[in-house]
């Protein structure tokens, strides 16, 4: 569904990404890790093109996105929930669902895609908060908006970046359910995520970053097996 090929990205003159290559199937969670500032988050602002590979190759669905804008790349089916939330404080839970359809798609009805009351169903405590401002939300709340609000696009791959960051643990796990639910339905998920335990759980597969290139892919079992690994890329 995915494939990156030798992408390269720079922040000015900094080289952060070095020939960052990985794919995603179809149906799959693979999961990018990875110590703080080792380039997790620019690959995933890659591929949206928010910040623009210099070199390489993006496909999609076997179509070269490399180049294309960011409204572009959501349009082709990617939707992209970043860890900064990025939702509207001075609209409803309810505005902010709505800001989420994609144009000239309000009022149609998707057949098993994703809509505001599906969305209530997968996140009732939004709907118990439906008409408040977003900016009155704690911080798990304002997690299940920016999906949900996401979602609301109905894309074929969603992009999340460090969904349970700063949360409560009990709410940690209603992400990681809610985030398999949403696979269950058919959405593909890549996911950066700090806490192993969570992507151990979710993961079908892993990549392992470090200093902008990956260093390691597989299989949740084989990084459970692999101390090495995770002493050298994941501990702290």
């Amino acid at each position: 569904m995915l494939e990156l090929s030798k992408v390269n990205t720079y922040y000015d003159k900094s080289h952060i990404l070095f020939d960052v290559s990985l794919n995603i199937q179809k149906n799959e969670i693979v999961a990018l890790l990875g110590r703080n500032g080792v380039g997790k988050t620019t690959t995933l602002r890659t591929i949206m093109g928010m910040a623009p590979a210099r070199s390489g190759s993006i496909r999609f669905k076997g179509h070269e996105i490399f180049e294309k804008k960011p409204h572009q790349i959501a349009q082709a089916g990617i939707g992209f929930v970043p860890e900064e939330r990025w939702i509207f404080h001075n609209l409803t839970v309810h505005q902010n669902l709505v800001m989420g359809i994609k144009p000239g798609q309000y009022g149609k009805d998707h057949k098993g895609g994703w809509s505001i009351d599906r969305c209530y169903e997968y996140f009732p405590a939004l709907k118990a908060r439906e008409k408040s401002k977003g900016g009155v939300l704690s911080g798990g709340e304002m997690q299940m908006l920016a999906m949900a609000r996401t979602l609301m696009g109905n894309p074929e791959l969603v992009i999340i970046d460090e969904p349970t960051e700063g949360l409560a643990p009990v709410i940690v796990e209603v992400v990681g359910k809610v985030i398999a639910d949403i696979n269950a339905s058919g959405t593909t998920v890549l996911l950066v995520e700090q806490k192993l335990q969570v992507v151990l759980e979710l993961a079908t597969r892993i990549y392992v970053m470090s200093k902008g290139m990956i260093q390691w892919e597989g299989t949740p079992d084989a990084l459970k097996a692999d101390k090495d690994v995770r002493k050298k890329y994941l501990e702290v």
